[in-house]
């Protein structure tokens, strides 16, 4: 059984439901590090990937943009000059009724009786204007760190925007 395509889950449709002690079997959040970078120094400038419209984002789209801004900032930048946070937690799990497909299929599939659905992933509710990610570096490697996070931004369902605020 293949899994489903995330673009499923993309739209935020009615509660989410989020108590995990509740439910057996939730699957571990694929996001490893919330904190990267050089965790210690102060940085004057401070750009963010927010988000457009509201959306759900699956913890291994989240993941994804992890690693991408990570490994663009690491390898252009140098790790003690950035941080990078990643600003979101995937809270709400997602349900999916699996469906039988093939020869003998229709005596196997229950249909939509009972349609409640097994646990496949967890994701994370973003609002309209949220902040995804955000990094933080000096003058010298704003432009670099712009890309990293519109390259990340490919990764997320929703449309995205990159801020840059500098504090003097």
């Amino acid at each position: 059984m293949s899994r489903k395509p995330g673009s499923m889950y993309r739209y935020v449709r009615g509660k989410p439901s989020t108590r995990k002690e509740y439910m057996g079997g939730v699957p571990a959040s694929r996001i490893t590090q919330f904190v990267l970078g050089n965790r210690t120094a102060e940085f004057p400038v401070q750009l963010s990937l927010t988000a457009i419209e509201k959306c759900m984002v699956r913890h291994n789209a989240l993941e994804s943009a992890r690693i991408t801004v990570n490994r663009t900032m690491e390898k252009q930048v140098g790790i003690p000059n950035y941080r990078v946070r990643i600003r979101v937690y995937p809270h709400v799990v997602l349900r999916e009724n699996k469906q039988a497909t093939g020869a003998g299929a229709d005596r196997v599939s229950q249909g939509m009786r009972s349609a409640f659905g097994k646990i496949v992933s967890t994701a994370a509710e973003i609002k309209p204007n949220q902040i995804i990610i955000t990094v933080e570096t000096t003058e010298p490697f704003v432009k670099q760190a712009k890309a990293a996070l519109r390259k990340a931004g490919m990764k997320i369902p929703s449309p995205c925007k990159v801020n840059v605020n500098v504090s003097a």
